[in-house]
């Protein structure tokens, strides 16, 4: 549990900063509901069919799942991409709108989910960089992929067996060559994956930093075993607010933060009940 001194210390921060970035991992969305597969358990506790199989997360967020068993892959890409398109974003995601709109430069989402979480609570497309991809968008699955790079998935209906964890009737398939289709994410062991779309998303976080000065760095839920997210919030030469319920340690000594040790919701309620008071 944070002190009341790290609180008033991070609301400090925040009103002596011009700008907001935000580090998002998949413990942002736990307090939405969302599973963040952490480890084995927390995976087959989500996915009971696969548990069963002996499928692990590594195994089936993997592109070789689409050429072993592609109904299953598209099983499990299925089911994400049909919560993720029912789930509200929680009340965390309104209150960093609200704060960084008091910023001169407002905000700039880095985030390794691939949910659109931050885009249906209304976060600018020009102000993310989903650096693993987003279900949202589709690719060709041949490798290399064709000519098609990457296109919206919102035509795709979505319709599979959930006790079985398997796609029903006609897989997805490339909108140019006809072949299969998968999610544009970045999986494990990925060599197909097509960047553009996330390189275009970095062009526009170089154009936005370049104009920022001060800015104060919000980390929210991101995990040490995949740690692309910390790796980029302790990169930034800014100051950082951790909020982690598990992990909340700097990895780098040298890194001037604040470890906040609650979910993402709490440790948000508590900042914005401060910033109002003071």
């Amino acid at each position: 549990m944070a002190s009341v001194s790290d609180i008033e210390t991070a609301v400090q921060w925040l009103k002596s900063a011009d700008a907001l970035v935000i580090a998002a991992g998949a413990g942002m969305g736990v307090d939405s509901g969302l599973p963040d597969f952490r480890g084995n358990e927390g995976f087959w506790k989500a996915y009971p069919p696969l548990a069963k199989a002996g499928v692990a997360f590594t195994q089936i967020a993997n592109p070789s799942a689409f050429s072993d068993d592609p109904a299953r892959a598209w099983g499990f890409y299925g089911h994400r991409l049909r919560l993720y398109r029912r789930t509200q974003p929680h009340a965390g995601f309104h209150i960093l709108r609200a704060l960084s709109a008091t910023l001169p430069h407002g905000d700039f989402v880095f985030t390794s989910n691939v949910d659109g979480q931050f885009q249906a609570a209304g976060f600018s497309e020009r102000r993310i960089i989903e650096c693993h991809g987003s279900i949202h968008f589709l690719q060709c699955a041949c490798f290399p992929p064709c000519e098609a790079r990457i296109w919206e998935a919102d035509a795709l209906t979505v319709s599979i067996d959930d006790d079985a964890c398997r796609w029903l009737g006609d897989l997805p398939t490339c909108i140019a060559c006809g072949a299969l289709a998968r999610p544009n994410i970045l999986m494990f062991g990925d060599w197909g994956w097509v960047p553009d779309r996330t390189d275009d998303q970095c062009r526009h976080w170089v154009a936005w930093r370049d104009r920022v000065r001060k800015p104060l760095v919000v980390e929210l839920g991101a995990g040490v075993a995949v740690p692309s997210v910390r790796r980029f919030s302790e990169s930034l030469d800014a100051p950082l607010i951790r909020i982690n319920p598990t992990d909340p340690q700097m990895d780098d000594a040298r890194t001037r933060g604040i470890s906040l040790k609650m979910g993402a919701l709490e440790a948000l309620e508590r900042i914005q009940a401060v910033f109002h008071a003071t």
